[in-house]
């Protein structure tokens, strides 16, 4: 029944399930967290890699190409490893890098500035590449992080099915959770695949997203972050 409650304003057909046609290209955001079922975890790597080694050589199967080719044989193995330990082992927790900090003891009161991280996701919704830079900044209330941590977190919450909004906001509560500080920025400009290689067909179109918190909700701490993060 409270699926059916959580479900109510979702377009359903005539056999009373989920009709995905009224969405078309819709930009559909469930919610903050990565949509995750509560048993996700209960089967291990290798079974889910061959379960979907399976279902993918029945997709190769249906487009019509032919699986006993040299080149086409091994891609559905690929694609299932692909899948499960490289592009969305963001979906596993135990995957979760360990943030380790050290103490503020030079008394660095400004904000320290991460730009230019590459990441690597996958939209949500046609299980295409979304790609570009990450930017994160935060102001330290006694506490600092490795630099390189900053980077493993944008990564391991790429490395699943995402929309940029969520994945932005993920990484920006992530550093506060981290840090326990509310001074945190995070700006990301991504390419969309899903954009650029098949619906509109824009290729030089990007997509900007920000959040800014604790201090730097401040136009003069705003500034001095998205100055420097525009610099050569």
């Amino acid at each position: 029944m409270k699926q059916k409650e959580t479900l109510s304003n979702t377009p359903l057909d005539k056999n009373n399930t989920i009709n995905t046609d009224d969405f078309g290209d819709d930009h559909v955001v469930s919610s903050y967290d990565t949509p995750i079922r509560p048993d996700a975890f209960e089967m291990d790597d290798d079974l889910k890699m061959e379960l979907i080694e399976k279902h993918f050589r029945q997709i190769m199967h249906i487009l019509g190409l032919d699986l006993n080719d040299d080149s086409l044989m091994g891609t559905p193995r690929r694609v299932a490893k692909m899948y499960v330990q490289e592009v969305f082992s963001g979906l596993n927790p135990e995957n979760k890098p360990v943030a380790k900090l050290f103490e503020n003891k030079y008394g660095y009161e400004e904000m320290i500035v991460e730009k230019d991280i590459t990441f690597y996701s996958h939209c949500e919704h046609h299980f295409v590449p979304i790609y570009g830079k990450a930017h994160v900044a935060y102001i330290s209330t006694g506490k600092v992080i490795g630099l390189s941590k900053i980077n493993r977190i944008v990564q391991y919450y790429a490395k699943r099915p995402q929309v940029q909004e969520r994945l932005t906001i993920q990484i920006a509560n992530e550093m506060k959770k981290a840090l326990d500080t509310e001074h945190v920025a995070v700006v990301m400009d991504a390419n969309h695949m899903c954009v650029s290689s098949r619906g509109v067909g824009d290729t030089n179109s990007k997509t900007g997203t920000a959040h800014f918190s604790g201090k730097f909700r401040d136009e003069i701490s705003k500034r001095e972050f998205l100055n420097y993060i525009n610099s050569k």
